[in-house]
């Protein structure tokens, strides 16, 4: 037996015995895909085990996470920070096995993956990057950003929505760089896929502008090398490599559901090893396999030599560039205190219209940043203006024409972040951020600090009615641990939320108005405590005015009529609710003061998460329905949102707690 072979065996083995150990986990992708994991690992991938986070190693996706045990093995294996008891350790607390990939926990992880078809957009994300960076730093003879990705899929990434959206975008801007091997296996869990995925994939990746390989027995080797080779010789198109596999290969349970999504069993896994002739002890890995695998990991290491030879060199010849380039990859923030004009605002203006004067001022000091949109760039006023459009004619453009596809942008945009040296943004309607709720999650599960600019965020949308009309979409951002959900009321709240975005470590949300909001003279920067006061009173209020984005003009209007009945209020500006948590209980006292039990909470938005703040006495006025098709002063009107509305409900308020006193 070849030591390739029994390398792969090994893979299939290990992976088997820590999902048995485990009692849980897919064992069926990692034994049938392990020589798709092997080929790849030995023959192509470029990585160094001793610095996983180099720069310009190709990045490998697993996009069918629950076939993690496969990459840990691999991991394991090629001399990552992987040890046997972790292995051994596979799906228990604080382990550095997850039972899914989880980017951050584990070296050589890339992403998180587990939600079906993430992992590709994911993929395509790092595909782009590459491209875009490629294109402002080499030079010739300096190749400088020179690197693949590659993503292994199974059936159900295909399936997926996601999957369709991600490989048409790919397909379109001609990624050559993006290598997709598809483990084709015609399994999931509840059995054959013939009833529900019985389309031809290679005609449908043709269509899609894709080279399309076939690799009629995934366990022939040197078919998976040519087949990989094939496709990296074509950079004019992304590749798909269709495997033939056969999940649970060599068990008994091979070529069934059974062997999907649960432990073969003891008894499964002795013949298992049977077939394989297997001879280790528990976790053992052959000395033949270890050598092996170790010999090539450490010869991979000559090509991060070979690159840091190349950068210096070519920091001398191209001084400038270079700063750039580790600039770039530093992820070095701007110093926004220099940034003219950036809160300079007057007179009416809606907020999606200041936040697109605010990127393109950023833009102007960050040059890796990039922008795109689900095709609606004029309307949520994200376009970055005189830095073209990214294309397969234009890899250098910094705008980027997603088209009508939010699940897969939220996911491209993970990948981009992920890859390192951009920072990236991206916008559509805010009803439309269900579409994209699943990547918007990811960004949050792996504190990465994507930014999403949500336009169009109320019934102020108007005729276009409940549609496009946004009621319960801040609950549920606001309900996802690790983001911010920043809902400014004017230009100077917006433009300290894009600050806290870009200065952040995590996703942030911005929702913006499509109706024209005053600008107010208390408002500026402070705004990025999440809460604030923004007009006050002489001496203790009797109420608090507490609301977002353009209801702030109610309660202003509000605090004007109650002054004329001698009631003395306070109106906070709460545009980000996860940021004003985080204060000190000083702070929030002093926003908030307990002794003030007379308060209105005011958003054309569900009224859950008012409550908190309204305490046992206060009143919110929200939205309890969909909106309606009409003019937006109409509908402000009909649901009760109007200025003598939330006076009124002040008394109603003052009232309560008088009569309890």
């Amino acid at each position: 037996m070849s030591v390739a072979k029994k390398s792969v065996d090994t893979i299939r083995i290990l992976s088997a015995e820590a999902i048995q150990k485990a009692n849980s986990g897919h064992p069926g992708i990692c034994i049938g895909a392990a020589p798709i994991g092997y080929e790849l690992f030995a023959e192509f991938l470029n990585f160094s085990y001793k610095n996983p986070k180099w720069d310009n190693r190709d990045r490998f996706v697993l996009s069918a996470g629950h076939g993690s045990m496969l990459l840990y093995t691999l991991l394991h294996l090629f001399g990552y920070n992987i040890s046997r008891e972790d292995l051994m350790n596979f799906r228990q607390f604080g382990s550095k096995t997850p039972g899914h990939p989880e980017y951050g926990k584990t070296e050589g992880v890339e992403t998180s993956t587990g939600p079906l078809g993430q992992g590709l957009g994911n993929a395509v994300g790092f595909a782009v990057a590459e491209a875009h960076l490629a294109s402002i730093f080499n030079r010739p003879d300096f190749p400088v950003v020179d690197h693949y990705t590659y993503v292994l899929c199974g059936d159900g990434c295909l399936e997926e929505g996601l999957g369709y959206e991600a490989c048409s975008f790919a397909g379109t801007q001609k990624l050559g760089k993006l290598i997709l091997l598809y483990d084709k296996n015609d399994i999931t869990i509840e059995g054959n896929i013939s009833s529900t995925f019985s389309e031809d994939p290679a005609t449908r990746f043709a269509a899609q502008g894709w080279q399309v390989i076939r690799v009629n027995d995934a366990n022939n080797l040197a078919a998976l090398r040519m087949a990989i080779n094939r496709a990296k010789s074509d950079l004019t198109r992304p590749s798909i490599i269709i495997c033939r596999s056969i999940i649970g290969y060599g068990s008994p349970l091979a070529d069934s559901a059974d062997v999907h999504g649960a432990p073969m069993g003891v008894e499964n896994l002795n013949k298992t090893k049977e077939f394989f002739n297997w001879t280790e002890e528990p976790f053992g890995v052959p000395a033949e396999v270890k050598g092996h695998c170790m010999g090539i990991a450490d010869k991979k290491l000559e090509k991060e030599r070979e690159w840091n030879e190349l950068f210096r060199k070519y920091e001398r010849e191209y001084p400038d560039l270079a700063e750039k380039y580790k600039r770039f990859m530093s992820a070095e923030d701007p110093d926004f205190t220099e940034m003219p004009g950036l809160f300079n605002f007057s007179g009416s203006e809606a907020t999606r219209a200041s936040g697109g004067k605010i990127l393109n001022r950023i833009a102007n000091a960050m040059p890796n940043l990039m922008s795109g949109s689900a095709d609606l760039s004029p309307s949520t006023k994200t376009e970055l203006k005189g830095k073209g459009y990214f294309s397969p004619d234009n890899r250098e453009g910094c705008n980027i024409h997603f088209g009508i596809r939010e699940h897969a942008m939220a996911a491209i945009c993970n990948g981009i972040q992920l890859h390192g040296g951009l920072r990236i943004a991206c916008s559509t309607f805010f009803s439309f951020s269900d579409y994209m709720k699943g990547g918007i999650r990811m960004s949050a599960l792996m504190n990465i600090p994507v930014i999403y600019v949500m336009t169009h965020d109320s019934i102020g949308v108007g005729e276009d009615g409940p549609t496009h009309q946004p009621v319960e979409q801040l609950i549920s951002l606001r309900s996802i641990p690790d983001i911010k959900v920043f809902r400014p009321c004017d230009g100077k709240e917006t433009a300290a939320a894009y600050i806290s975005a870009f200065t952040s470590d995590s996703p942030t949300v911005l929702v913006l108005s499509r109706q024209n909001l005053p600008n107010y003279a208390g408002s500026g920067l402070t705004a990025m405590t999440g809460g604030y006061i923004l007009s006050d009173c002489e001496g203790t209020p009797d109420v608090l005015l507490i609301g977002t984005g353009s209801e702030i003009e109610l309660c202003i209007g509000a605090q004007e009529l109650l002054a004329q009945e001698g009631i003395k209020s306070r109106v906070v500006s709460m545009p980000c609710m996860e940021e004003f948590e985080k204060q000190t209980e000083q702070y929030k006292e002093h926003v908030l003061p307990s002794a003030v039990k007379a308060r209105v909470c005011v958003e054309a938005a569900s009224h859950f998460a008012w409550y908190k703040y309204a305490k046992d006495y206060g009143e919110v006025i929200a939205m309890k329905t969909f909106g309606i098709s009409a003019p937006a002063e109409v509908l402000f009107k009909h649901f009760g949102f109007t200025k003598e509305a939330v006076a009124e409900k002040a008394k109603i308020s003052l009232n309560k707690v008088r009569g309890n006193n």
